[in-house]
């Protein structure tokens, strides 16, 4: 009987409820694993104790990456991490999207802004400004070439609090086609849902966002496929992968693009998507054993 942990975060005003996380360790005792739900960083936790150690909603990391990238480490001596501990440290860090593109993968152009560095922000197209580690659209907006001397005052105030900045140009499909969400789990995909946009205008940066706006089942093309597995093929470590999210948006061509791969905390919907919920536990019990 595997001991199988499924690692969240404390609740917290910022933090959203895992609505995920009781259906698991549900459906994980009833397949006849010992499952429980653990906090990361929480020092009683014996993970030497656990066959697996699966990343679920740990939802605070960015906020604390390199503390959380060094339980990932140690965590990973102690027990069988998912994801493994290099790819944590590697997707926590959003330059991975120049990696992607480097080896030819479709993404949404970005340019970064490191503290100490002078502050460049285009002058000709909308755009956005977000942290390279961030989640929930945390210290993210949306600009105007008009509204520049508000997107230096955000990138000021990334880089006194430490973080490198990137710029992208703002996708307008997003508002008419949304963005979609490739889930992968067990190397297979899984499902798919479209949201909204996330980034409207004129909401500032510090303001709490809703991640994921009118949130929906989505079947996905062909196209969106096979440019979420030419991602994940390029990710170091990519056998490793347990589960995968590929966000993807149209670009100015109507093809998709990578706007963004999570590889860490994931949010997987089941609660949208229920018929997914034995395929995760089949997934995660192979993986156990």
């Amino acid at each position: 009987m595997p001991r199988i942990a499924l690692v969240t975060c404390r609740p917290g005003p910022q933090v959203s409820v895992d609505r995920d996380l009781p259906v698991l360790v549900r459906a994980l005792a009833d397949a006849g694993a010992t499952a429980s739900a653990e906090v990361w960083d929480d020092d009683g936790v014996d993970w030497a104790s656990f066959d697996l150690a699966v990343i679920r909603s740990t939802w605070d990391y960015s906020w604390r990456a390199d503390e959380f990238t060094a339980w990932a480490e140690e965590c990973g001596k102690l027990t069988r991490l998912a994801n493994p501990a290099s790819v944590v440290r590697w997707n926590t860090d959003k330059r991975y999207l120049g990696e992607l593109a480097e080896a030819g993968v479709p993404t949404v152009p970005t340019r970064y802004t490191a503290p100490g560095a002078a502050v460049d922000l285009p002058d000709g197209h909308e755009y956005v400004v977000k942290p390279t580690s961030g989640a929930g659209a945390r210290f993210a907006a949306r600009y105007t070439p008009d509204e520049h001397a508000v997107a230096v005052r955000q990138v000021e105030r990334m880089h006194a609090e430490g973080f490198t900045a990137m710029v992208q140009p703002y996708v307008r499909s997003v508002d008419t086609a949304g963005e979609r969400a490739l889930q992968f789990f067990g190397g297979r995909l899984l499902h798919a849902g479209r949201k909204g946009a996330v980034l409207t205008p004129g909401t500032p940066y510090d303001e709490r966002k809703v991640a994921h706006p009118g949130l929906e089942r989505w079947t996905p093309t062909a196209a969106e496929v096979a440019v979420a597995e030419r991602a994940l093929a390029a990710v170091p470590d990519a056998p490793e992968l347990l589960y995968a999210r590929v966000d993807l948006v149209d670009g100015d061509d109507g093809r998709p693009r990578v706007m963004e791969l999570e590889l860490v905390e994931p949010n997987l919907f089941l609660w949208l998507h229920e018929r997914s919920v034995p395929r995760v536990v089949e997934a995660v019990l192979d993986a156990a054993r």
